[in-house]
């Protein structure tokens, strides 16, 4: 599965103790709700848009926006 190593380096961000909001993402890639930014994405470009996905409520919504922050790299 290609986004493996995508996942590996978003798990980093959330330290020792994945979250609801982590297997919320790791969730997202299997079922193909989220897939690999279409441009390389920074560590801190990345790392804004984690912030940004957990300081959200779990829910579909947040989800889609994370998505669209992969979508624009």
């Amino acid at each position: 599965m290609p986004y493996r190593s995508f996942l590996s380096r978003i798990q980093n961000m959330f330290g020792s103790q994945p979250d609801g909001h982590f297997k919320c993402i790791e969730d997202g890639f299997k079922a193909g709700k989220l897939k690999l930014p279409a441009q390389p994405m920074s560590d801190q470009e990345l790392a804004q848009a984690i912030r940004e996905f957990q300081s959200a409520p779990l829910s579909d919504e947040a989800l889609q926006k994370l998505r669209q922050r992969f979508e624009s790299g």
